[in-house]
């Protein structure tokens, strides 16, 4: 006896899955500029490596006779795969089949991959478009009933998305229009991305805010400007295409889980390199800028920084970077913006990023020049204080091997928090560096007042008192009391760099970490 019936099913039943929502909607998702979950799955992960899981899952209504009816695959594809030889889980939303919404929803396998990836110790990729499975005013007449958010018949699994961040790496990419809990899966990652003027992504979509008296498209309500500059998602690429090439490339800097390591990369890069163009890049007018991405870029193995969340907090630069083929995690003020001072938005970003850098045991690099926290009354709305001290303490909390290199300011509270105290770390200033408790500029008037009050010129008076605190405060006299430990030429930076990663290398530890990343 054969089970040739059984296997002709199995295949019947494979294509009705493969299907998806049929034709027309596969040729309307085509039509707006975007793949269907399968071939994105395809163009995501090494070739013929997708192993698919719960393939079959779906809602059957049968004949008299026990034949298949109709059938409607669930919304949700997903499985294991491998990304540049290593093991991934992937999940993915079927937009064609009922616009990912409850409707088509078994709660069961959109859980599955969350708790496959924590437990087999995988990283996660998520492929987000629509509501992600989140609900449907649509479900009360399907179901007959209302959900109960939170109930046990829609829980989400948002606690096992939670302990992921904790646990394993999370990259998440809104795909097209992301809302309701989409649009929470798609936050709650270490890495998230849109496609620019395609992807949207919001709490509730245009129609449901137009009832509170807002009208306003897809894009203005919730496109990759709004979002990324929100800080709501981290980056925004030209093309799908794009999104995968940057996860690929994101996880390649990062362990499989907590309780491994990152692995090295090429050492294609001298780390003896010495770049010239570092010895003049800081002016000496300190009202003057400088491009500090261009330091970073030469400092670390050429090639292999990655930015994330440039439009978000941008008085401060934040990615991942190679040195001498070790990962670690870069942290860089951008004197563009708000002269490098930390602003809340900023604060923020240095809290999520310091948070993933110790989750994921990434030796922490910071190029440094911080005036101190951003003043005015934009700062005192935004509650800047409260979020520097949380910034503040997520540095002091971190475990990881640190090195940090004052570039020119470090003036202030936040000016100082360029390293953890109470342990060490590595440091060095350059021959810009310059400090103290506030800048001269503004401080000097208010310490001076008497004597600036009673001379006969005052601007002559100020540029006075300037001149000797000026000589006073130069970065030698600090060195000789040991209050800075190396001054060094700035083309020394690079080999400094790349000896500390080696150092860091040897003290790296695998496992669970306190605290995890939290979006």
């Amino acid at each position: 006896m054969s089970w040739e019936e059984e296997r002709r099913e199995l295949i019947r039943r494979q294509e009705l899955a493969a299907a998806g929502g049929g034709a027309e909607r596969i040729a309307r998702q085509h039509a707006g500029g975007r793949l269907t979950v399968r071939e994105r799955i395809a163009a995501l992960v090494d070739p013929g490596s997708f192993h698919e899981i719960g393939e079959l899952a779906g809602t059957v209504r049968y004949n008299g006779a026990g034949g298949i009816e109709s059938y409607a695959p669930t919304n949700c594809v997903m499985g294991r795969a491998l990304i540049d030889g290593r093991p991934v889980v992937v999940s993915g939303d079927d937009f064609t089949v009922r616009g990912g919404s409850a409707d088509a929803t078994i709660w069961e396998k959109n859980k599955y991959p969350e708790r496959m990836a924590n437990e087999l110790r995988l990283p996660i990729v998520r492929l987000i478009e629509g509501s992600g499975g989140g609900g449907s005013v649509r479900t009360i007449e399907t179901t007959g009933r209302a959900n109960l958010p939170g109930g046990l018949a829609t829980d989400s699994g948002y606690n096992l998305m939670a302990a992921n961040l904790a646990t394993v790496p999370v990259v998440a990419l809104g795909l097209g229009s992301v809302a309701g809990l989409g649009a929470a899966r798609l936050a709650a990652a270490h890495y998230s991305l849109m496609v620019k003027d395609i992807s949207a992504m919001f709490v509730a979509g245009p129609p449901v805010v137009r009832h509170v008296g807002e009208d306003l498209d897809k894009q203005a309500l919730g496109g990759h400007e709004i979002q990324t500059r929100a800080g709501a998602v981290d980056d925004a690429v030209e093309s799908e295409a794009e999104a995968f090439e940057r996860t690929r490339r994101f996880l390649s800097y990062l362990p499989d889980s907590t309780f491994e390591l990152a692995p090295r990369g090429a050492q294609a890069d001298d780390p003896r390199r010495r770049e010239e163009a570092l010895f003049t890049i800081v002016p000496r007018d300190t009202r003057k800028t400088y491009r500090m991405r261009a330091i970073v870029e030469a400092v670390v193995d050429t090639g292999s920084f990655l930015e994330i969340g440039r439009n978000f907090g941008r008085s401060m630069i934040t990615g991942l970077a190679r040195l001498d083929g070790w990962p670690v995690a870069v942290m860089a003020s951008d004197p563009r913006f708000h002269a490098g001072a930390w602003t809340a938005e900023s604060c923020q970003k240095i809290v999520r990023f310091v948070d993933m850098a110790e989750t994921f045991h990434l030796p922490m690099v910071y190029l440094a020049d911080c005036p101190g926290f951003l003043v005015g009354s934009e700062a005192e709305r935004t509650g800047t204080i409260r979020h520097g001290v949380r910034a503040m303490s997520a540095i002091n909390q971190s475990s990881v091997p640190w090195c940090s290199v004052i570039i020119r300011n470090a003036f202030g509270v936040a000016g100082g928090a360029h390293r953890p105290v109470g342990r060490y770390s590595v440091r060095y200033a350059w021959l810009s560096g310059r400090w103290g408790s506030l800048p001269l500029e503004g401080g000097v008037e208010a310490a001076y007042r008497a004597e600036i009050d009673a001379a006969p010129d005052r601007a002559a008076k100020i540029a006075e008192i300037e001149a000797k605190l000026n000589r006073l405060r130069s970065p030698f006299r600090t060195a000789e009391a040991f209050w800075v430990e190396e001054m060094i030429d700035p083309r020394a930076t690079r080999p400094l760099l790349c000896e500390f990663a080696n150092l860091a290398a040897k003290l790296r530890r695998p496992g669970q970490v306190a605290f995890g990343m939290r979006p």
